[in-house]
């Protein structure tokens, strides 16, 4: 198997995080990588000719890979694409993870912020469709009811669904009782078994093509419905911590198969940098000028204690591995999931090249947990919570002081960074050794460990 990793020339940021983030270095030239930057125009027309003839490679066959690990998962075709968001943003790579993953079979209801401006700037969008002409269904709600209108896709889809079902089941004489047993007790737990599935509704929609009977007639209008649908929910830290939480909550109380994606800048990036319930303690921010005098609000903690929900908190520059675990596990489990997002932005006042650098740095620090709280562990008496960090390795300083929005205070008011920043290491090792109690918790009882 050859890998190919192309460049199209002119649609590049020159941002520079692929080149940062490549991991196959060159033993014979120090600093050269397999992926380098370079000036664009003694180039561009040659790389405009390689673009156009990687535009016409065959796909890869998804049947010959399983794509649990990271080196797969970038063989899959992205359905987001050429956004426009900053450059460098560190929203874009989780939302460019789910088109690869779900893409083809994603709803997509997006907050209104960042990513409803670079996912739907009128008349284009970064959304796209693969060769069989699936990809993202997407449309953008306002601040306050994002969640419940991502709530209203997921109802309507079971309505849908379970119509459909109830039709195919009077069906049998017409398209053969084989066929309707099939598509009833598919197996969609798998990519593969959703793509037999398809295959199923097509031979569906062949057989009754042409049936004037009422109960064909909506069968083939609502077939499609019988494969498995992924409905994401999409929003800022500004949405979910603060604006739209209430429906937030609500929507996580269903008990419905939702997944919320929380792309968690710690501030209100579109509408200019004001603070959110998100900004950490230190932060300077609009309306909170001196710095932040409060902590963070932990909304996955929160969000844990119902025991249903499934909660993630990811930093993709830490451990992408652990990401794309995250992803799966959220998609795949039969109820509300919830994945924070630890998203570097050009309003924390970094150098964007580096910022998944500042994400490992944040998890290292105890500023930014990461970790998996599945409910399908604690069904077997095991503990639902895994850790995926460790105690605070670095001072929250080396982390901290990288960014404008920590520093400025330190030149303004250096007294008050200084005891704001005292504050902010105790709530990181609170942090820590709140979660790290919780992960040691026996769940064979519900009672913590004891010794002896």
């Amino acid at each position: 198997l050859r890998y190919t990793l192309q460049v199209a020339p002119e649609d590049c940021t020159g941002c520079a995080l692929c080149v940062e983030a490549c991991p196959a270095k060159d033993k014979t030239q120090v600093g050269r990588k397999a992926i380098n930057m370079a000036p664009q125009p003694p180039i561009r027309a040659q790389e405009r000719e390689n673009w156009e003839f990687f535009l016409n490679l065959p796909e890869v066959d998804q049947s010959r890979f399983t794509f649990t690990q990271v080196k797969n998962v970038q063989l899959l075709e992205p359905l987001f694409e050429f956004s426009g968001a900053c450059a460098g943003c560190g929203e874009t790579p989780y939302v460019k993870l789910v088109s690869q993953l779900f893409g083809d079979r994603a709803i997509i209801a997006n907050a209104t912020g960042c990513s409803s401006i670079y996912g739907g700037n009128l008349p284009t969008t970064p959304y796209t469709v693969n060769r069989e002409g699936r990809g993202p269904a997407w449309s953008n709600s306002l601040f306050e009811d994002n969640a419940e209108f991502g709530l209203g896709m997921r109802l309507t889809i079971d309505k849908h669904t379970q119509y459909a079902r109830e039709l195919l089941a009077q069906m049998g004489a017409k398209v053969g009782d084989e066929l309707v047993a099939e598509l009833l007790n598919a197996d969609q737990t798998t990519e593969a078994g959703i793509r037999q599935q398809r295959q199923r509704i097509a031979e569906l929609k062949r057989r009754l093509e042409g049936d004037r009977d009422p109960r064909a007639r909506d069968l083939l209008s609502l077939a499609d419905m019988l494969a498995r649908k992924s409905v994401w929910i999409f929003g800022g830290d500004g949405w979910a911590y603060d604006i739209g939480y209430g429906g937030l909550d609500h929507v996580l109380a269903s008990g419905r198969d939702v997944n919320v994606l929380v792309l968690d800048t710690g501030v209100y990036s579109n509408t200019g940098g004001q603070a959110s319930k998100a900004t950490p303690r230190a932060a300077v921010a609009k309306f909170a000028a001196q710095g932040k005098d409060r902590p963070r609000k932990d909304l996955g903690m929160m969000a844990m204690t119902y025991g249903t929900v499934y909660v993630a908190s990811v930093a993709m520059g830490y451990n992408d591995q652990q990401t794309l675990r995250a992803f799966l596990e959220a998609e795949s489990y039969d109820g509300p999931s919830l994945i924070i997002a630890y998203s570097h932005c050009i309003n924390q006042g970094i150098d964007m090249r580096k910022g998944l650098d500042q994400q490992k740095l944040a998890v290292q620090a105890g500023e930014w947990p990461v970790y998996r709280f599945d409910p399908r562990l604690a069904a077997q008496g095991k503990n639902p919570l895994t850790l995926d960090f460790k105690a605070p390795s670095v001072s929250l300083e080396e982390y901290a002081y990288n960014e404008t929005r920590f520093r400025m205070l330190l030149q303004s008011d250096e007294a008050r960074a200084e005891a704001l920043m005292a504050l902010a290491k105790k709530d990181a090792l609170a942090r820590w050794n709140r979660y790290r109690q919780l992960a040691e918790m026996d769940y064979g009882n519900g009672a913590p460990k004891t010794e002896g």
